[in-house]
């Protein structure tokens, strides 16, 4: 399958096809073009640093939902060991859109929650494209209480466009799903890690998305609404998502500067698609550092901040 390759990403992409040709030239008629070959390495450093340091936030929102970023499950195989999934919600079924589990990291025995897209059709499918349904929330509330149970941290990772708002899901009780993951996590006594990796929509994100520390990686978004939903709100023309998303500073930048993310943790030259594994590399220090600062907080400190953390987000003025 082709990959994907974004607008402002063709003059990389020409680039590198340029150096593979003269690579290819060199190899089967023997000519020597070492220099040139460094020459243009050195032009493609500079252009993929230039490109990527100059996006804007729609260009961002693209970036979070490239389809070779990588998701939950590949930072699970990257990062941590001995991984267990659970499944089921022992209410209704199995949503394959939430991967909850037990695994280890570090000296660290962790329970991981996180939405999970797929790379083709059948796979999105297969995952509903990343957008849970209750049972998925259910699931993940399982997952926490066990953490709970047995004193583990909980790692929640988010990238989803929204929970699903099919009629099925409403009927089984989407809000409330939501509303009681939101209620529960807000107490839970065991430390949250929350790290924003692709998307972050609405309640689908907050479902799963309530902790003690937000880390949001630098090319992702978060927000009440997706850009297109914006603009065909306000605009009544999805197609503006692009002016949507410069108004809604939905950027993991904007989050962070509006004390909605505690940490912006930069991406590789070129993204998280570019180079998963040295994404994964860092994510992987950023976790165990939060978690040893966490698990060295008393648990009853630890709610008490966690909510007066969510208490001071927000502004608002009375009028006399």
């Amino acid at each position: 399958m082709a990959k994907l390759t974004l607008d402002f990403e063709k003059p990389i992409l020409e680039l590198e096809q340029k150096i593979e040709e003269m690579r290819e030239l060199s190899r089967v008629n023997g000519v020597d073009l070492h220099d040139e070959i460094l020459k243009f390495e050195e032009k493609l450093k500079k252009l993929v640093k230039k490109t990527y340091s100059g996006l804007n936030r729609w260009q961002r929102v693209q970036l979070a939902r490239h389809p070779d970023r990588p998701y939950t499950l590949d930072y699970i195989d990257k990062i941590f060991t001995d991984f267990i999934e659970i499944h089921g919600d022992r209410h209704f079924a199995d949503d394959k859109s939430i991967i909850a589990g037990f695994a280890g990291i570090g000296d660290f025995k962790v329970v991981i929650i996180g939405h999970q897209k797929g790379r083709n059709i059948k796979e999105n499918v297969y995952r509903n494209f990343g957008s849970p349904h209750p049972e998925g929330y259910r699931k993940a509330l399982r997952a926490m209480k066990l953490a709970e149970k047995f004193h583990k941290p909980v790692i929640s990772f988010i990238d989803t466009q929204g929970a699903y708002p099919g009629i099925g899901a409403e009927e089984r009780g989407q809000a409330e799903a939501i509303a009681r993951n939101l209620f529960e996590m807000s107490r839970l006594r065991t430390p949250i890690l929350i790290c924003v990796i692709g998307e972050g929509a609405s309640g689908g994100a907050l479902g799963i998305g309530v902790g003690d520390r937000n880390v949001v990686l630098e090319n992702t978004w978060y927000s009440v609404i997706s850009p297109e939903g914006c603009a065909s709100i306000l605009y009544r023309d999805a197609g503006k998502a692009n002016i949507a998303a410069e108004s809604m500073k939905v950027t993991a930048k904007d989050m962070f500067e509006l004390g909605v993310a505690d940490e912006l943790v930069k991406e590789p030259d070129g993204s998280a698609h570019r180079n998963p594994d040295a994404m994964a590399k860092k994510l992987k220090e950023v976790i165990l550092r939060n978690l040893n600062e966490l698990c060295a907080i008393e648990i009853d400190e630890l709610v008490r901040q966690r909510i007066e953390k969510y208490s001071r987000m927000g502004s608002w003025t009375e009028d006399k």
